[in-house]
């Protein structure tokens, strides 16, 4: 009769162990345990606090100036801090608690009472139907679960005659490009669920009930050393990244702007929908 060695029943014991934890897991809950402690790294990061995108949902807000509104995915909640100066009331709507908690704390800082938090799923939002006149999301639904779920929610909540504006990193339509741009997102965050192109999030929305205007397209550079800083992306991981991207062949290093540090440039969409 053959006898277990020690270290190959810690092995399966460690194994068990791991398979429990991961069955405990949800994506949900893996989304609040990467986000919760860097809120206050969103909240403070400069590429969140600016940008085109952000000032075109701003004015689109400015021009509708909407009675109550909703910011799905608020993150660092600066769409919200946007958003306050010209709604009656905004809704900051997340996930993690960790996160609103820094995103009301900012609020208060900056004299915005007309903020307040939500907590839940994008796929099931707490909210009854056509609760909201204006609906945005800005770089959140790469990390949804299920699209379509989340899109069928914020159509749900918008009222009749309301507008609603999604911006997000997008996926190039090229599969080889779109390959490496997925492997180095789910490298650097795990909680990461797809960047979806241009293409797919019309067919997403119209799906959803949304009637989707044209895309306005943008690049963005992402400096390497505070992108994975601010997600606390594990060495060995930042190691698998810089790899990946050494690995590039040359058309596809070109088309990210690829820098000597890491750095690159990836494709963002922003589109409005009624």
């Amino acid at each position: 009769m053959l006898t277990p060695s020690i270290s190959s029943a810690a092995e399966h014991s460690s194994a068990i162990m791991t398979k429990k934890a991961n069955e405990a897991k949800t994506h949900d809950s893996n989304v609040a345990a990467q986000f919760g402690p860097r809120a206050a790294a969103y909240v403070a990061s400069p590429v969140h606090a600016a940008g085109e995108d952000l000032a075109q949902i701003s004015g689109l807000a400015q021009a509708r100036r909407p009675s109550r509104a909703l910011d799905l995915g608020c993150g660092g909640g600066h769409v919200s801090f946007q958003l306050a100066a010209h709604a009656g009331e905004v809704v900051a709507f997340d996930l993690s608690d960790d996160m609103l908690n820094a995103v009301m704390k900012e609020a208060i800082t900056r004299g915005l009472a007309n903020i307040v938090p939500g907590q839940g799923s994008v796929e099931q939002i707490p909210f009854a139907d056509g609760a909201f006149d204006f609906v945005a999301s800005r770089y959140s639904a790469h990390h949804w679960r299920n699209i379509g779920a989340g899109l069928a929610e914020a159509r749900r909540v918008l009222a009749p005659g309301g507008a609603a504006v999604f911006a997000d990193s997008a996926s190039p339509k090229n599969p080889l490009l779109d390959t490496y741009l997925q492997a180095i997102e789910l490298l650097r965050d795990s909680s990461h669920v797809r960047d979806y192109s241009a293409a797919e999030w019309i067919a997403n929305l119209r799906a959803a009930g949304f009637a989707p205007g044209q895309p306005v397209m943008r690049r963005v550079r992402l400096e390497f050393a505070s992108w994975v800083a601010r997600m606390a992306t594990p060495e060995v991981q930042v190691r698998a990244i810089r790899a990946l991207q050494q690995s590039m062949p040359g058309d596809v290093a070109e088309y990210f702007a690829l820098e000597a540090d890491g750095s690159f440039t990836i494709d963002a969409m922003t589109i409005e929908a009624s």
